[in-house]
């Protein structure tokens, strides 16, 4: 029921992971990611324990193969769930249950890992890999252009209807964490528009956070310049 990526920008060193779904507010159970540490994307069946964990091996050293292979060993059902993992270093491992769900596909490159179930075709996770690697942009740029990617792809074997996209770099929180939690038209659209407005305001939101007094003005009625 679902298509993901997790990235690194090998210039910055943020991660970013994204996902999209037939079912409702999948981000809030498939996406996970951590500053310095690396992102994890869980899903098909999800175990949203998973992603966490996952995060919590990185953070103690282990690679993303190394995550993978440890959640596949100790995870309870693990047949039935498919996880990807980027680490500090850009490494990316995959894995899939012998249970996912309909079609589903696999695939990876330097710094980046896509997959999903229930999909239309196995191209979808490629197409998203090449995707994100033809574009030195943003990483949330290269992150929607991977999500739009695999929709041209063939995407769900159905229409999905929640999306969303979590951006970490060198503060302890998100710097993104923007979702589509269900709509009848197209998320990963909704998704894309979102991450027009609110990138241009991104630095200034961590800047808000840090040193207020740097801060540029919040533009809305009320904070007239005195």
């Amino acid at each position: 029921m679902t298509f993901s990526i997790v990235a690194r920008c090998s210039r910055t060193g943020m991660f970013g992971v994204a996902v999209s779904s037939s079912s409702p507010a999948v981000a809030a159970r498939c996406a996970y990611a951590q500053a310095h540490v690396g992102a994890v994307a869980s899903q098909n069946i999800t175990d949203p324990m998973l992603g966490p964990r996952g995060l919590e091996l990185m953070a103690r050293g282990a690679s993303a193969v190394e995550t993978v292979a440890i959640l596949k060993r100790t995870a309870t059902h693990a047949e039935y769930r498919q996880v990807l993992a980027v680490d500090a270093a850009g490494n990316t491992a995959i894995h899939t249950g012998t249970k996912a769900l309909g079609i589903w596909a696999e695939a990876r490159g330097e710094n980046v890992a896509c997959a999903g179930n229930l999909l239309a075709n196995t191209s979808v996770p490629q197409a998203m890999v090449d995707a994100f690697l033809a574009s030195d942009r943003e990483l949330g740029d290269r992150i929607i252009a991977a999500m739009r990617a695999a929709l041209d792809a063939g995407g769900e074997a159905g229409p999905v209807h929640s999306a969303g996209m979590k951006l970490v770099r060198e503060v302890d929180w998100p710097v993104a964490d923007l979702r589509c939690d269900w709509t009848e038209a197209c998320p990963i659209d909704q998704l894309a528009r979102l991450w027009e407005l609110y990138k241009p305001q991104l630095d200034a939101y961590v800047t808000r956070a840090l040193n207020p007094s740097d801060a540029p003005s919040y533009g809305v009625p009320g904070d007239e310049e005195r």
